[in-house]
């Protein structure tokens, strides 16, 4: 065996990498805590504040959300004051981690990861079968935190920006269309077209049944309940014809036979209609994805759309970064013949498909 020689430099440089990547994982957890807890909220727009003052906002031990909060600041989440004692949320940070309404929010992300994180011993265990974790296995956190994850960015361009980016749709969803949001989860991209198109009616499918219930309260908690329904079904056999926009959000990937959801959409949809496909930003090459969007997504496919993939019949397991190119086949093998890119951002790709 040929003695390989080491560049006791390089080794080190690893193992710095490494030990960020242990700092990382471990603040994945602090992040879904500050979350849960309130505890960005309440430092966001509150200036420098002591460790007894954030616990006493948030009802918190001030020994833990001291410690907490050192972690923060070791991490460059928040600024120290070591002078004062005291610590500080920057405006720019606060974007991100405490306002649900900006299109940078990222702790539904973490808590995403988290709960995958939660999750390895089946995935390891699906290594070595092949059997695949279904999306229905996993913890709650995943179901939470996908929607918290992907809801931001629907919100920030689903109407304002992909939805015009169709032809005639728009016209058609002001006037009163018919629209099929299939893989629905908890029904937020749903609801956010139920919103902007009040004489539309929208009908959510997915099969996960605790999913499709909590999109059924949250319609009736923002008032839509009258155009927006819910019901368990799968991206095979989802009821109805003659819509005349059939969505999937992220999710076309995850399933185990796409091109007969393909084929099952393109029946669904009228002689005019639309299928938007919104999926993971990803280049057609390995090679292509090797940053750290790319990262973040071949770490969640492994962890989630692999697995949920492999569990179903057909097993095709496109993978979040299944590219532009795929994403074309498995499309026209259901039978389209129309397939375009309509918009991206640099997390998803906004794909328009017609009969």
């Amino acid at each position: 065996m040929a003695t390989q020689t080491m560049d006791e430099t390089k080794v080190g440089e690893f193992v710095g990498q490494a030990l960020g990547e242990l700092g990382a994982t471990l603040n994945a957890a602090l992040v879904v805590i500050g979350d849960r807890l309130g505890l960005y909220k309440a430092m966001a727009g509150a200036g420098p504040i002591s460790p007894a003052e954030l616990a006493e906002r948030t009802a918190t031990n001030e020994r833990s959300v001291r410690e907490w909060l050192n972690a923060q600041a070791a991490g460059g989440y928040v600024t120290y004051d070591p002078a004062g004692g005291r610590y500080e949320l920057p405006a720019e940070h606060a974007f991100v981690l405490a306002d649900e309404d900006s299109p940078a929010f990222l702790p539904g992300a973490f808590e995403l990861m988290a709960a995958c994180v939660r999750d390895e011993p089946q995935i390891t265990e699906s290594f070595r079968r092949g059997t695949g974790v279904g999306w229905h296995e996993h913890s709650h956190g995943v179901f939470e935190g996908c929607e918290r994850f992907f809801r931001p960015g629907y919100k920030a361009n689903l109407v304002q920006s992909w939805i015009p980016a169709l032809d005639g749709v728009e016209a058609r969803l002001r006037a009163g269309g018919r629209v099929a949001d299939v893989g629905c989860g908890h029904g937020a991209s749903t609801l956010i077209m139920a919103e902007a198109f009040p004489a539309s009616t929208f009908h959510g499918f997915d099969y996960h049944d605790a999913s499709i219930a909590q999109a059924a309260d949250r319609a009736a908690a923002a008032g839509v309940a009258d155009r927006a329904s819910f019901a368990v079904a799968s991206a095979q056999d989802f009821p109805g014809t003659g819509y005349d926009l059939v969505t999937t959000f992220d999710c076309l990937h995850d399933m185990g036979d796409p091109v007969s959801a393909a084929r099952h959409v393109l029946q669904a949809l009228g002689p005019d209609g639309t299928w938007l496909i919104v999926e993971p930003f990803a280049g057609d090459r390995v090679e292509d994805n090797l940053n750290p969007v790319g990262r973040i997504y071949y770490a969640a496919s492994t962890l989630l759309c692999t697995p949920a993939s492999l569990s179903q019949d057909v097993g095709l397991a496109l993978g979040a970064q299944a590219g532009e190119a795929r994403l074309r086949d498995v499309v026209t093998a259901g039978g389209f013949t129309r397939f375009r890119r309509a918009a991206e951002t640099p997390f998803n790709l906004v794909l328009e498909a017609r009969p």
